[in-house]
């Protein structure tokens, strides 16, 4: 359609189509005004005041429509926003190139709304960029029909922004990406070049930011929080495991990372700090801070009162751990046994006969070996005092052994 002439009902040509400005928000997909250049300048026109000839030219029902184009439209501009840019395909959970976008007219009697149906990512539409102008019309037509059409549905469509300012001024809408795994994202994120990965990283909340954020290697870490200032980080790491949390500091500069810790509230900024202290390569190093421990002594209904309280992701929870008055690990309890029992039962009653724990300096290899030689989910750690410190889980021992490929 770009550069089909726009004449008016005497057949008067008032410019020719230079891009497509389509609605945002809850009337995404809608085309609102088709952008012309006449001798006046770029003017839009809106879409309910075009309709098709059939001589395949655009033909407006009202040429006093026109109006000059002032640049600070509420619109999405196909030629200028989309065309060549990168964009996520939602449902395909993956970064594409746009070559081309697919309008449909709906007719709704004597009134014809355009609208966008879908974007064209493979050979067809980048064809048709190629020898646009170079051909025939119909030439061209009939040279892309050789090529399978790939395109992706407008509604699977996610556009990238990299300029924050106009971002905003769109309204582009992230809650779709919100939706996705942590783990889809980070692969989104490694996909894109890094002003593309700055501008998705940003609009993400602070909790799926945080999910996000454990996915990546810390290469890509601290490239994306390169520009970020230290208040928004610190919100970010809040939400993260603690030891995720301190395994991403200590790939920062000490005046980086202290900078980032005083931002942070106290209790969870003296979890991450008493991390960072131990060895990366350690059962510590691996380990959360983050479980449910309750007293030795403690009901079922106790039990269930601190899962209730429980901070953390609830997911990571295969146990409870029993604990004496001065820390020290006593026992655990199968959460699968606990929800069988009476809420008045005793934990200890419910205990696993021999709990299996490992010392806190272990290295993570050793740890891994345990992983796989008892087949477990999770693994507590204890000091020198056998007081409980932390829990290594089986993500953790899968991601120590990722690394070593």
């Amino acid at each position: 359609m770009l550069g089909t002439p726009v004449t008016d009902a005497q057949g008067v040509v008032r410019g020719r189509l230079k891009d497509i400005a389509v609605a945002t928000g809850a009337d995404a997909g809608r085309v609102a005004g088709l952008v012309l250049k006449t001798r006046q300048g770029l003017q839009i026109v809106p879409s309910i005041q075009v309709m098709e000839t059939p001589a395949g030219t655009l033909e407006l029902r009202t040429p006093t429509a026109l109006s000059p184009l002032r640049g600070d439209e509420n619109y999405l501009f196909l030629q200028q926003d989309l065309i060549d840019r990168q964009i996520i395909d939602i449902h395909g959970r993956k970064v594409v190139r746009v070559n081309d976008v697919d309008l449909e007219w709906l007719g709704h009697g004597s009134v014809h709304l355009l609208r966008v149906s879908e974007v064209e990512v493979g050979l067809r539409g980048a064809v048709q960029r190629v020898f646009k102008g170079l051909l025939p019309r119909h030439t061209l037509e009939a040279l892309s029909r050789r090529f399978a059409a790939r395109g992706i549905p407008w509604q699977f469509v996610d556009v990238i922004e990299v300029d924050p300012a106009r971002r905003v001024k769109l309204k582009i809408d992230h809650e779709r990406l919100a939706g996705m795994h942590p783990s889809e994202l980070a692969e989104i994120l490694a996909d894109l070049a890094p002003a593309e990965r700055a501008a998705i990283f940003t609009a993400l909340d602070e909790e799926v930011a945080a999910e996000t954020l454990e996915e990546v290697d810390p290469k890509l870490q601290k490239s994306l929080l390169e520009g970020m200032d230290k208040h928004r980080i610190a919100d970010i790491v809040e939400e993260m495991d603690p030891g995720a949390a301190a395994d991403l500091l200590s790939e920062l500069s000490d005046e980086r990372s202290e900078a980032i810790l005083e931002e942070m509230d106290p209790e969870e900024r003296q979890e991450v700090e008493d991390l960072l202290e131990f060895h990366e390569d350690s059962a510590a190093g691996r380990m959360t801070t983050e479980f449910v421990a309750v007293a030795w002594e403690a009901t079922v209904a106790d039990a269930v009162e601190a899962l209730r309280t429980f901070d953390g992701d609830p997911e990571t929870l295969s146990e409870i751990y029993l604990t004496d008055a001065g820390r020290v690990l006593r026992g655990s309890v199968p959460l699968a046994r606990m929800v069988m029992a009476l809420a008045g039962s005793h934990l200890n009653v419910l205990a696993e006969a021999r709990v299996r724990s490992c010392p806190a300096e272990m290295h993570q290899s050793d740890v891994a070996e345990v992983f796989d030689k008892y087949n477990l989910r999770s693994l507590p750690v204890v000091d020198v005092q056998g007081r409980l410190v932390g829990v290594v889980h089986a993500d953790h021992v899968i991601s120590y052994l990722l690394e070593k490929l």
